[in-house]
């Protein structure tokens, strides 16, 4: 009984001594002074960001709403310039387009009209075999 006792605690004594050689490496490491220092640093380095962040906010008065649209202008007159350089001959050779949307003719009014239906039904067709499959599924 007593070397079981003498055995655990020579085991246990082992283990201390392990943890202290880990913790004098750790300690070595970390070097508390010099991490409170660095730490130090950066917080005047953040505070100083965000003073000039608030600067550069009252310097710049910040409108959502308004805030690209020049850009946006730009950006579409220079994409106008191009499609105009692009199409340059193609458009002289079609002549003017025109500027009223061109109505639709009874029959072909009627055609689409058709052609809508059949769809409408065909799609109805289809979910109805879906839904018949599904339930062979479940069952």
């Amino acid at each position: 009984m007593q070397v079981n006792e003498a055995f655990a605690l020579r085991k246990i004594e082992g283990s201390i001594k392990a943890s202290v050689g880990i913790m004098k490496d750790v300690n070595t490491l970390i070097r508390l002074p010099e991490l409170a220092g660095t730490m130090q640093e950066l917080s005047v380095e953040l505070m100083k960001a965000g003073i000039i962040e608030e600067m550069v906010g009252e310097a710049l008065p910040v409108d959502p709403e308004g805030m690209f649209e020049d850009e946006e202008e730009e950006a579409e007159g220079e994409v106008d310039k191009v499609l105009g350089e692009i199409l340059k001959g193609k458009m002289e050779k079609t002549g003017e387009l025109p500027s009223v949307p061109l109505q639709q003719t009874p029959v072909a009014a009627g055609k689409q009209a058709a052609e809508e239906e059949e769809d409408e039904e065909a799609t109805e067709a289809m979910m109805d075999q879906m839904r018949n499959r599904l339930e062979a599924l479940r069952s």
